[in-house]
């Protein structure tokens, strides 16, 4: 993807990013990208287990697009592993009418990501977001499993719905769901909340 900026045509790119966890990893990209011209647009990245991870989205001129990519891919020699996408923009989704986000906890067990996520596509909902993590709970010292998805729902879709279908889910897993939507910019919020167990149930778990 293409774009004019300050009077130069610039490259929208997205790239991946894996490498074993160290000091300096993101520098070592950072590097590359400045000394190319490029801008550090966004990003999200994070350790998980003895790896680090993340995806990043980079602004850089068209013509140096490519000497970027050759340098990028140059970092396997230290480790580090970067694919590189242009950045296109969508057009499978069509007109999003609005986001929320669904919050999901429970004690942990294999397929909650998977029935939670098979659910919200049977509704056409698109995961934009997801980040789930695992805590001990404080009393029984069991592992309890959290997860926040950011979605965007389409203009035919009926929030209360979603809700229950999510919530007949939920149920057949033993986790809690909250569901909120929110606006674009994630400032406004109407909460439509599971109405079967009380919010404090997660507050519980935390130490």
């Amino acid at each position: 993807m293409l774009w004019l900026r300050s009077g130069f045509v610039q490259a929208l790119l997205v790239m991946t990013v894996l490498g074993r966890d160290r000091a300096g990893l993101v520098e070592s990209v950072a590097d590359v990208v400045r000394r190319h011209g490029g801008n550090w647009l966004e990003s999200r990245m994070a350790r998980l287990g003895g790896q680090f991870a993340g995806i990043l989205r980079v602004a850089v001129p068209a013509e140096r697009r490519a000497a970027l990519e050759r340098a990028l891919t140059a970092l396997n020699q230290e480790g580090l592993t970067v694919v590189v996408h242009a950045d296109e923009p969508p057009h499978a989704l069509g007109r999003v009418a609005r986001f929320a986000e669904l919050e999901v906890v429970g004690q942990d067990r294999p397929g909650i990501v998977r029935e939670i996520a098979h659910a919200l596509a049977a509704a056409g909902v698109n995961v934009e977001e997801l980040e789930t993590h695992c805590r001990s709970a404080a009393m029984s010292g069991e592992n309890i499993f959290h997860a926040r998805f950011r979605i965007a729902l389409p203009p035919e879709a009926h929030l209360e719905a979603l809700r229950r279908h999510i919530e007949e889910v939920a149920a057949d897993l033993i986790v809690d769901v909250a569901l909120e939507e929110i606006s674009a910019a994630g400032r406004e919020h109407k909460c439509v909340q599971n109405s079967s167990e009380k919010p404090a149930s997660r507050a519980s778990t935390e130490p």
